[in-house]
């Protein structure tokens, strides 16, 4: 509880000032392609075509480890990015930079749930770097024994997803309303933009 209070605290400060404009827009879509990637398993986010690349890299980077951990890499690989991400944004300070980062996981986990409980059905269309495409979660499942638990599993998959990405929209809204309310009250100038400032009052100055 009192790590969660600092980091309120440091993220209100960091809040103060700065312009939501721009940002509140990046939490529509994000609503937006959450809501639609819940309910429609042909839905593809501006996300989707990242979160896909970086699964198929992950199997190569995971390849030397075994054929177990290469299939289960492109899986984790795809999860692990926006969590790093949002930990690199977290660590300059840029708190709604975590907030999307959150926002990403969330989609790439409802992504990655359309997958995973589509094991036994095998009907979605496949992208491999080889030559034959392979079910992942069709090996992954049927070597743990758990096929038959493939919509169980998806289901806890995207519940975590849903969760993750309701969780970082609720803090890149009341980032932005604290940013709001920092900028009626302070005219809206971001931290740092002294500059700005000092040319608005001399040129007001010059008029007057």
């Amino acid at each position: 509880m009192e790590y969660l209070n600092r980091f309120l605290n440091n993220a209100r400060q960091w809040a103060n000032g700065r312009s939501w404009l721009l940002r509140a827009p990046v939490l529509v879509y994000l609503a937006y392609a959450g809501f639609r990637s819940f309910g429609n398993i042909e839905y593809r986010s501006i996300f989707s075509g990242i979160t896909l690349a970086f699964h198929e890299m992950g199997h190569i980077l995971f390849g030397p480890l075994g054929v177990f951990p290469m299939v289960l890499g492109g899986s984790l690989t795809q999860l692990l990015i926006p969590i790093v991400a949002a930990l690199l944004l977290l660590r300059q300070s840029d708190y709604f930079g975590f907030a999307v980062g959150g926002g990403w996981l969330g989609l790439s986990a409802m992504d990655l749930a359309w997958y995973v409980g589509d094991a036994r059905a095998n009907a979605l269309p496949l992208v491999s770097l080889g030559p034959e495409a392979e079910h992942d979660w069709f090996y992954l499942l049927g070597r743990l024994g758990w096929l038959r638990y493939d919509l169980q599993i998806a289901g806890l998959v995207r519940g975590l997803g849903a969760l993750a990405l309701i969780l970082s929209l609720a803090l890149g809204i009341w980032l932005c309303l604290v940013m709001a309310g920092s900028s009626d009250s302070q005219g809206g100038h971001e931290p740092g933009d002294e500059e700005g400032a000092m040319f608005q009052e001399w040129l007001g100055k010059q008029e007057g």
